[in-house]
Protein backbone atom coordinates (compact mmCIF):
# COMPACT_ATOMS: atom_id res chain seq x y z
CA UNK A 1 0.00 0.00 0.00
CA UNK A 2 1.13 3.28 -0.66
CA UNK A 3 1.00 6.70 1.53
CA UNK A 4 -1.78 8.47 -0.86
CA UNK A 5 -3.65 4.82 -0.71
CA UNK A 6 -3.05 4.75 2.58
CA UNK A 7 -4.90 8.26 3.11
CA UNK A 8 -7.56 7.81 0.55
CA UNK A 9 -8.67 4.09 2.48
CA UNK A 10 -9.39 6.30 6.03
CA UNK A 11 -10.44 9.56 4.04
CA UNK A 12 -7.38 11.40 5.18
CA UNK A 13 -5.88 15.11 3.52
CA UNK A 14 -2.55 13.53 1.71
CA UNK A 15 -2.00 16.10 -0.62
CA UNK A 16 -2.21 18.42 2.78
CA UNK A 17 -0.51 16.56 4.38
CA UNK A 18 2.63 16.62 1.61
CA UNK A 19 2.47 19.76 1.40
CA UNK A 20 3.08 20.90 5.37
CA UNK A 21 5.76 18.12 5.50
CA UNK A 22 7.36 18.19 2.13
CA UNK A 23 8.18 14.47 1.11
CA UNK A 24 6.19 11.32 1.28
CA UNK A 25 8.93 9.91 3.00
CA UNK A 26 8.86 12.09 6.14
CA UNK A 27 4.62 11.72 5.90
CA UNK A 28 5.16 7.78 6.12
CA UNK A 29 7.64 8.70 9.10
CA UNK A 30 5.06 10.57 10.95
CA UNK A 31 2.32 8.20 10.18
CA UNK A 32 3.95 5.45 11.61
CA UNK A 33 4.96 7.24 14.51
CA UNK A 34 1.50 7.65 15.40
CA UNK A 35 1.02 4.27 16.22
CA UNK A 36 3.84 4.54 19.40
CA UNK A 37 2.71 8.22 20.42
CA UNK A 38 1.34 7.90 23.84
CA UNK A 39 -1.58 10.55 23.32
CA UNK A 40 -4.12 8.49 22.49
CA UNK A 41 -3.31 5.93 25.51
CA UNK A 42 -3.05 8.37 28.08
CA UNK A 43 -6.55 9.95 27.30
CA UNK A 44 -8.09 6.82 27.25
CA UNK A 45 -6.76 5.91 30.68
CA UNK A 46 -6.98 9.84 32.26
CA UNK A 47 -10.55 9.43 30.37
CA UNK A 48 -12.13 5.79 32.39
CA UNK A 49 -10.64 7.65 35.22
CA UNK A 50 -12.44 10.77 35.37
CA UNK A 51 -9.60 12.64 35.21
CA UNK A 52 -11.23 15.45 32.71
CA UNK A 53 -8.33 17.66 33.49
CA UNK A 54 -5.57 15.19 31.55
CA UNK A 55 -8.21 13.86 29.37
CA UNK A 56 -8.57 17.13 27.83
CA UNK A 57 -4.72 17.34 27.20
CA UNK A 58 -4.26 14.49 25.80
CA UNK A 59 -6.96 14.86 23.43
CA UNK A 60 -5.96 18.22 22.73
CA UNK A 61 -2.60 16.88 21.74
CA UNK A 62 -4.17 14.08 19.85
CA UNK A 63 -6.15 16.62 17.87
CA UNK A 64 -2.99 18.95 16.54
CA UNK A 65 -1.34 15.37 16.05
CA UNK A 66 -3.78 14.64 14.05
CA UNK A 67 -4.21 18.04 12.34
CA UNK A 68 -1.03 18.14 11.25
CA UNK A 69 -1.22 15.07 9.54
CA UNK A 70 -4.58 15.45 7.57
CA UNK A 71 -5.85 12.50 9.60
CA UNK A 72 -9.43 14.48 8.90
CA UNK A 73 -12.03 12.41 10.69
CA UNK A 74 -10.04 12.50 13.98
CA UNK A 75 -9.03 15.69 13.48
CA UNK A 76 -12.97 16.22 14.15
CA UNK A 77 -13.39 14.02 16.62
CA UNK A 78 -10.77 15.06 18.84
CA UNK A 79 -11.78 18.74 18.89
CA UNK A 80 -15.37 17.85 19.60
CA UNK A 81 -13.99 15.95 22.42
CA UNK A 82 -11.79 18.54 23.37
CA UNK A 83 -14.53 21.29 23.37
CA UNK A 84 -16.56 18.76 25.66
CA UNK A 85 -13.98 18.55 28.23
CA UNK A 86 -12.40 21.96 28.02
CA UNK A 87 -14.22 23.44 31.02
CA UNK A 88 -14.82 19.71 32.62
CA UNK A 89 -16.81 16.66 31.40
CA UNK A 90 -19.73 17.95 29.75
CA UNK A 91 -22.85 16.45 28.36
CA UNK A 92 -22.14 14.03 25.20
CA UNK A 93 -18.52 13.59 25.94
CA UNK A 94 -18.59 9.40 26.05
CA UNK A 95 -19.95 9.55 22.67
CA UNK A 96 -17.36 11.71 21.45
CA UNK A 97 -15.18 9.53 23.14
CA UNK A 98 -16.64 6.53 21.09
CA UNK A 99 -16.16 8.61 17.79
CA UNK A 100 -12.45 9.27 18.86
CA UNK A 101 -11.58 5.62 19.45
CA UNK A 102 -13.38 4.40 15.85
CA UNK A 103 -11.52 7.07 14.11
CA UNK A 104 -8.43 6.68 15.86
CA UNK A 105 -8.76 2.75 15.51
CA UNK A 106 -9.86 3.07 11.71
CA UNK A 107 -6.71 5.48 10.80
CA UNK A 108 -4.27 2.93 13.31
CA UNK A 109 -5.83 -0.34 11.43
CA UNK A 110 -4.71 1.78 7.58
CA UNK A 111 -1.69 2.60 9.16
CA UNK A 112 -0.47 -1.00 10.17
CA UNK A 113 -1.15 -2.22 6.88
CA UNK A 114 0.81 0.82 5.40
CA UNK A 115 3.93 -0.51 7.56
CA UNK A 116 3.68 -4.19 6.98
Amino acid sequence: MTVSECYRKFGGDYEGTLDRLATESLVRKYLLRLLDDPCYGELVKNFNAHADREAFQAVHTLKGLSLNLGLTKLTSSSSALTEALRHGRQKGAEELFEKVTEDYNEICGAIRELGE
